[in-house]
């Protein structure tokens, strides 16, 4: 899942014998040109759907409500609900919108006879996301014990979960799969792993102790920046795995949920240690330089692109219930002066926590501290996949790029209840949700294809550097295209969207391709049988790919999404 770009992808028209009609055409003069720009002018209408965890003081779901008993803002402002869900126990209770169940063509297993088939967009896909950089093995283990369970009692059957680790670099450890206890048991492997943090508990106390032994700030600061920076850089590729995890859900369509396990994250990289260099020497500078390693803006960017692509966070510390080093027995203190193992304890709790209950909250989920047993915490979440609310709006505006906030609250103000949602999301462009759907569908396989689409491939010719030219041929059933009367045509035009992963897992640009279509009238009900074929040549190294192509009808606002393997270079 590395964002590296190998591929090169050329569209480029190919002549091949399907009728005229197969052949878009290109209009020559600037007024043709203008009034083709407005006669295929699209309405996108992006509806915003918003999960809703409403729950009582012991954090039980308090179910029955309906449409009529919420109030949505965005940026403050009322909006009017357009869909509603109910989900109790995983079954889909109540429904505002009765075409919001239509069945879609989409390839997932089907589920048994005794679960209702909810809607798509709200089925569950689960990445279980092990930090195993930032974890100690013997917490990492005592949590698997725990998450085995929850996922073989506690995941609803049907529902998606994959396994990722973070090991300085993503590993997917399993792929999406409907068998959560095929998930759980590839836990096992990671649990032969070693765990780094154990790395940081060293170089962390080394440091305290150069603090308790110099004699003036500046013996102790240096060996304080350095701590700081190399955890700061290491936290960065930290951060941008788990951001690479939440973009690369964006265009799965459904509720998505990331469970974090680690034994926390600091949000300022080494900041006990440099209240620790102000509580000896009363200077201020070391609290000035700490600013210079605040990750708090890194962890706001990173709920907004969760809240953006419709991903929930739950976190768990691994290191469960902590008890300040200072007061453990099997080591000796590490500073002589009075009350700074206390301060420094304290701190370094709540900096490692803190992003755990800002990733959960801003994004609607719940964290999961201070606790050596996670199974509660873990039943909990287990709630929220089949017990919640999902409120659907459109609103005024449509892919201009800013953070909207969102704000949900009950019309009766009853005391006790806990309302929890995301707090907002950036309003994507549309062709940027068709790449992040391009993308996601070629990741993952979830494919959709009301259209019909197909791609086949083509001849590959050698090129230059040890690459290949391969053509690839998109095809698109006319029947499926809206086409609308034009003089003395029949004209319609889509957008194609092509990107290509190598099996290194190097991802290409999604390239966009708009391809009008202009069918004479005499021909049209002859060419309603046909298909229509459009070329893409790509340069691209041998070995095996993966390739994604996205279809819009401009006119219709139909959108379908396939993948296909293709082996460059044998033979």
């Amino acid at each position: 899942m590395s964002s590296r770009a190998p591929l090169r992808i050329l569209p480029v028209l190919l002549l091949v014998a399907a009728g005229a009609w197969a052949q878009p055409e290109v209009q020559g003069e600037e007024s043709a040109a203008a009034d083709d720009e407005v006669f295929f002018e699209s309405v996108d209408v992006n509806v915003v759907n918003v999960q809703v965890f409403v729950t009582d003081k012991q954090g039980n779901p308090i179910t029955g409500l309906t449409a009529d008993d919420f109030e949505v803002y965005e940026d403050k402002r009322p909006v009017a609900i357009s869909n509603f869900f109910a989900v109790e126990g995983s079954r889909l209770a109540s429904s505002g919108t009765a075409e919001a169940t239509a069945d879609v063509a989409v390839e997932r297993p089907p589920l048994p006879e005794s679960l209702p088939l909810l809607p798509e967009e709200q089925w569950l896909y689960l990445v279980v996301y092990i930090d195993n950089f930032n974890i100690r093995p013997f917490n990492r283990n005592r949590v698997f014990r725990r998450l085995r369970q929850f996922l073989s009692q506690k995941v609803a059957k049907g529902d998606q979960v994959m396994l990722v680790s973070y090991d300085r670099s993503l590993h997917i450890r399993h792929p999406f799969t409907t068998s959560a206890d095929a998930v759980a048991a590839a836990l096992f492997d990671l649990e032969t792993l070693s765990g780094h943090a154990l790395h940081y508990d060293s170089d962390h106390r080394d440091t305290l102790r150069e603090i308790d032994e110099a004699e003036s700030i500046s013996e102790a600061s240096w060996r304080v920046t350095q701590f700081a920076e190399s955890r700061y850089n290491d936290l960065s590729f930290a951060l941008d795995g788990l951001k690479e995890v939440v973009e690369s859900l964006a265009g799965i369509e459904g509720r998505k949920a990331l469970l974090y396990v680690s034994d926390g994250l600091p949000m300022i990289p080494g900041e006990d240690l440099f209240h620790a260099l102000h509580y000896k020497f009363q200077e201020s500078s070391a609290l000035s330089r700490m600013r210079d390693f605040d990750l708090s803006r890194d962890f706001q960017r990173l709920t907004d692109a969760a809240n953006t692509n419709g991903v929930t966070f739950y976190t768990i510390d691994a290191a469960g219930l902590r008890v300040a080093t200072s007061a453990t027995a099997e080591r000796d203190r590490y500073s002589s002066t009075p009350g700074m193992d206390t301060m420094v304890d304290s701190i370094r709790i709540s900096n490692l926590q803190s992003p755990l209950l800002f990733m959960a909250d801003r994004t609607g989920g719940t964290a999961i501290i201070n606790t050596n047993d996670v199974g509660d915490g873990l039943a909990r979440i287990a709630e929220d996949f089949g017990s919640y609310y999902s409120l659907g709006y459109v609103p005024g505006h449509s892919g201009d790029g800013r953070y909207h906030r969102i704000e949900v609250k009950l019309k009766d103000d009853r005391k006790g209840v806990r309302i929890r949602h995301r707090n907002g999301y950036r309003d994507k462009t549309l062709p940027a949700r068709m790449a992040d759907s391009t993308l996601s569908t070629m990741r993952f396989g979830f494919e959709r294809n009301p259209l019909d689409i197909g791609l086949q491939m083509g001849q590959q010719t050698s090129h230059e550097e040890g690459n290949f030219l391969v053509d690839l041929v998109v095809e698109i059933p006319i029947e499926k295209v809206t086409l609308v009367p034009r003089r003395e045509f029949h004209e319609g035009r889509v957008v194609l969207f092509v990107a290509a992963m190598d099996a290194d897992g190097g991802v290409s640009p999604v390239q966009e391709q708009a391809v009008p279509i202009r069918i004479p009238e005499p021909q049209l009900d002859h060419a309603r049988g046909e298909i229509f074929h459009y070329g893409l040549r790509l340069l691209m190294r041998p070995g095996d790919h993966r390739i994604g192509v996205g279809v819009r009808d401009e006119i219709g606002a139909g959108t379908s999404f396939i993948s296909r393997t293709v082996r460059v270079g044998a033979g």
